[in-house]
C-alpha cells in the first residue's frame, strides 16, 4: 500500500483497457485495490481516485497535520490542500514526518485569486512549494473562477513546462456553461481535472457530462455532504440499507459510490477513526441495482449555495497571507 506512485504506473494497460466496458465498470474493476485505485488524467499523468481533504483543519491547533500524517500511516497517499485553507505548512511537515518517499505521495493544492496573471503565477507556485517545503507539487488548481483566471491560466501552462507541477486543473468552476467554456475554449493546455461539490444528493448530472465531453476527470468535494449537512447524507435509509448488506456505514458506501462512478474523492476529515473508516472501501462493490438505487437519490440539492455574484464580492475582498 506504501507503493502507490511506483505501482500505478504498471497498471496503465488496464486504465486504458477498452474491454467493452463503461467507464463506471471499468474503475469499479480497477478499484478493489488501494494501491491500483487510479485515474488517468487527459496528459497520461495517474493520480490515486482516493485521498484526504483538509478544507478547514486548523494549522495553528495542529489538527491539519495530525490529520494528514495519521492518514499517511493508514495508507493514504492522496492529499488535497489549498493556499486558502492556511495549513499547506502543515501539510508539508506531516508528509515529511511521515517518513514516505515523496514520489509516492500525490499532494493537490489551489491557488487563490489574487495569484492568477499578471506575471504573479509562477512566483505563487514557488511560494506555494516554500510553504508545502517540496520541490513540486503534482496537481494545482485554479481555486475559484474570478479574477484574471485567462491569463493566468497562460501563465500557468508555463509553470507545467517547468517540472514544478505535473497536472493543472479548475476548482468550482461550475458557476456557469458560459465559465466553463471561457478558460477550456482558450487553454492551450485543457485542465485535467475540475473539483466540484458532488455526493448523492447533487450528482451534477450536466456537469458529468461536460467533463466527459472534454475529456476532464471530476474530483468531488463535500462527497459525503460536508458540515454545512449536518450529516444528512448519512442518515439516508437507502444509504444506510445498501450498507447493512455490506456490512459497511453509509460514509464508505458513498465513498465507494464515487469511486465506481470514477470520480476522484477526497473526504475531509480530522476524526482519526473517520479516516480509517473512509478508505476501507476496498474490500466491495456496489452492485448495479445498488448503483442505480443511489443515482435515484439525486435531486440537485447543494449545501454551497452561494450565487456567482457574492462569490465574486467575497472572493475578490479577501486574501490568503503565506
Amino acid at each position: 500500500m506504501n507503493k502507490i506512485i511506483k505501482t500505478i504506473a504498471t497498471v496503465g494497460a488496464l486504465a486504458l483497457c477498452g474491454c467493452g466496458q463503461s467507464n463506471a465498470e471499468k474503475q469499479k474493476e480497477k478499484c478493489m485495490n488501494h494501491d491500483t485505485c487510479v485515474i488517468e488524467l487527459n496528459n497520461g499523468v495517474k493520480m490515486p481516485a482516493f485521498g484526504l481533504g483538509t478544507y478547514q483543519l486548523s494549522e495553528e491547533s495542529g489538527e491539519a497535520y495530525n490529520a494528514v500524517l495519521t492518514a499517511l500511516q493508514n495508507g493514504y497517499r492522496h492529499i488535497d490542500t489549498a493556499h486558502a485553507y492556511r495549513n499547506e505548512h502543515s501539510v508539508g511537515r506531516a508528509i515529511k514526518d511521515s517518513g514516505i518517499p515523496r514520489d509516492q505521495i500525490w499532494v493537490t493544492s489551489k491557488l487563490w485569486q489574487n495569484e492568477y496573471g499578471k506575471g504573479n503565477t509562477a512566483a505563487s507556485i514557488d511560494r506555494m512549494l516554500n510553504r508545502l517545503g517540496l520541490e513540486y507539487v503534482d496537481l494545482v488548481y485554479f481555486h475559484q473562477p474570478v479574477g484574471n483566471y485567462i491569463e493566468g491560466w497562460k501563465e500557468l501552462e508555463e509553470v507545467v513546462k517547468s517540472g514544478k507541477v505535473r497536472a493543472i486543473g479548475i476548482s468550482n468552476f461550475d458557476a456557469s456553461d458560459e465559465i466553463f467554456n471561457s478558460l477550456v475554449e482558450s487553454a492551450t493546455i485543457k485542465p485535467q481535472i475540475m473539483q466540484i461539490e458532488c455526493h448523492p444528493y447533487a450528482q451534477r448530472k450536466h456537469w458529468q457530462e461536460m467533463l466527459k465531453k472534454n475529456n476532464i476527470a471530476q474530483e468531488s468535494w463535500f462527497p459525503l455532504g460536508g458540515r454545512d449537512s449536518k450529516g444528512e447524507i448519512l442518515r439516508d435509509p437507502v444509504l444506510n440499507e445498501i450498507g447493512a448488506a455490506h456490512g459497511k456505514t453509509a460514509a464508505q458506501v458513498i465513498i465507494r459510490w464515487h469511486i465506481q462512478e470514477s470520480f476522484s474523492v477526497i473526504p475531509g476529515t480530522s476524526n482519526p477513526e473517520h479516516i480509517k473508516e473512509n478508505i476501507d472501501v476496498f474490500d466491495f462493490e456496489l452492485s448495479d441495482e445498488e448503483m442505480a438505487k443511489i443515482r435515484a437519490l439525486d435531486k440537485e440539492a447543494r449545501y454551497f449555495n452561494m450565487s456567482y455574484e457574492d462569490q465574486v464580492k467575497w472572493f475578490t475582498q479577501w486574501n490568503p497571507e503565506d
